[in-house]
């Protein structure tokens, strides 16, 4: 049953990711796409802000789908671990833990998931292990 639950988390956190990833690429689901996200990281410091667009939304993007294939499950996640720890610090810690505020709790949720898949690995229903 353990695989089934590692399963389970890489593909909810691996579909999570690639959606965000579309958003943020590409505009897609009401996203901002690579400039309007460029806009945001700009006013959050980063710096240059269109560098910065496009290799957190590729990173989060591929890194989704990594998990979900189960190929390079490990790294993929630890990639996806420091871009929402970034996005936890850089946006969420100043308001606070809870969601209702704008705080960091939906990223800590999603940080633990990452952690985990770090820790446990694909599983065995994976392309690679």
């Amino acid at each position: 049953m353990i695989d089934w639950g590692i399963l389970i988390l890489r593909m909810g956190i691996g579909i999570m990711f690639v959606a965000h990833g579309l958003q943020m690429a590409f505009g897609l689901f009401g996203g901002p796409g690579v400039k309007g996200f460029s806009g945001m990281l700009s006013s959050l410091g980063f710096f240059p802000a269109i560098f910065w667009s496009y290799v957190a939304s590729y990173a989060v993007l591929a890194g989704g789908l990594l998990l979900i294939a189960g190929i390079q499950t490990r790294p993929a996640a630890a990639l996806l671990l420091i871009f929402i720890l970034t996005a936890a610090i850089k946006v969420h810690l100043s308001k606070g833990f809870f969601l209702a505020n704008g705080g960091f709790e939906y990223t800590f949720v999603i940080a633990i998931a990452c952690l985990a898949l770090i820790l446990l690995g694909p599983g065995k229903f994976s392309i690679f292990r």
